[in-house]
């Protein structure tokens, strides 16, 4: 651990008093890394099961694997296998496209652009709650990415035409997934481990209940709670979760992928930026590019120094790179309830500190 002792101290202050004042939190973790700053800072607390948090640990990421989705499609347009603004019906079946998108009588289907999937505005509406109510409910339930595509065909209604609007929906990124499948012909996991993990030596990363990873670990993949169910414990989530956020993963290995993101390593900056400036606006001061959150200036609310990009995930995970000080901040409070929470503690529970005590 190397750390701008000031610095360091104000973190790792901030952490453990967030982790102490919640009784919802059962575990934590948290990596901050600065060359700039001489900060290489990796914390963790709380338990697995009786086994006391430890910062190796995998932890289930949640939606911060869409950005590996993401990632997987703009390195199979560098090499001229797809573009962004192809329609879905150049790579799906025609039984999965057709009649997928039927909104106010018109079936706009074929309409959906790749990049509508990216930026979530398909129009197309979200699988991911519904089916994890079904899960839970029926024991016997189980659901692949192809059955989750045609069961939202049948069950649910698309909310506006194709690019006309943003609703954040796993169901784009499922059907991302069948995408990288059908062109490669390999499944979803194995690329991305041959595409990703692999070459990025992520050795501890996976896909939950679907791959492995490459060193057998002793740790337990961490508690994760989703509206206070303990989801390690509900077999099927692996399928359902799939390309919008089956990735575990430590911290460290995060941290490779993020710097690999950034320094051009997975994909060159000219597709790394229309990824994050192709984009819609998700709430107020954050827009969502191709898999890319952007946290960005609002005046007299929001100051420029915070501006950073990253994604989140719904078990308050999360993994962002701060341009301003150089620094990649990652980390899980693994409860749903710090899905928004996390955002706030990243800016000022950490990128504040840098801030202030690393001029």
């Amino acid at each position: 651990m190397t750390i701008k002792s000031k610095t360091g101290e104000r973190i790792n202050k901030a952490f453990k008093k967030k982790f102490q004042r919640d009784d919802k939190i059962k575990n934590a973790y948290l990596l901050v890394n600065s060359e700039k700053h001489n900060i290489n800072l990796c914390l963790a607390a709380g338990k697995t099961g009786d086994i006391k948090a430890d910062t190796r640990q995998p932890n289930y990421m949640a939606s911060v694997g869409k950005i590996f989705t993401a990632t997987l499609i703009g390195m199979l347009m560098e090499k001229g296998d797809i573009d962004f603004e192809d329609s879905i019906k150049s790579y799906l079946e025609a039984e999965l496209v057709d009649g997928l998108h039927v909104y106010s009588g018109e079936d706009y289907s074929e309409e959906i652009k790749i990049k509508h999937l990216l930026q979530h505005s398909s129009g197309l509406e979200d699988c991911f709650r519904p089916l994890l109510d079904k899960l839970i409910q029926e024991d016997k339930f189980k659901i692949s990415p192809f059955e989750t595509i045609n069961w939202s065909k049948e069950n649910l209604k698309p909310v506006f035409r194709p690019g006309q609007g943003f609703n954040y929906s796993d169901t784009n990124y499922q059907l991302l997934g069948l995408i990288v499948e059908k062109i490669t012909g390999k499944s979803f996991h194995e690329v991305l481990h041959e595409r990703i993990f692999n070459p990025l030596k992520m050795n501890d990363s996976f896909m939950w209940e679907i791959s492995q990873p490459m060193n057998s670990s002793q740790l337990p993949v961490a508690d994760f709670y989703i509206d206070d169910l303990h989801i390690n414990e509900v077999t099927g989530y692996g399928q359902l979760d799939y390309a919008g956020g089956g990735v575990v993963a430590s911290m460290d290995d995060l941290l490779k992928f993020m710097k690999a993101l950034q320094e051009g390593q997975l994909i060159d900056q000219k597709t790394l930026n229309k990824m994050k400036k192709d984009k819609k606006k998700l709430t107020l001061g954050i827009d969502y590019g191709y898999g890319i959150w952007q946290i960005k200036t609002i005046p007299l609310f929001m100051p420029a120094k915070y501006n950073s990009w990253g994604v989140v995930g719904v078990t308050g995970a999360f993994m962002f790179y701060h341009p301003l000080t150089e620094s990649y901040i990652i980390g899980s409070f693994n409860d749903s309830s710090y899905e928004k929470k996390c955002l706030r503690f990243m800016m000022f529970g950490v990128m504040k500190n840098i801030l202030k005590y690393s001029d």
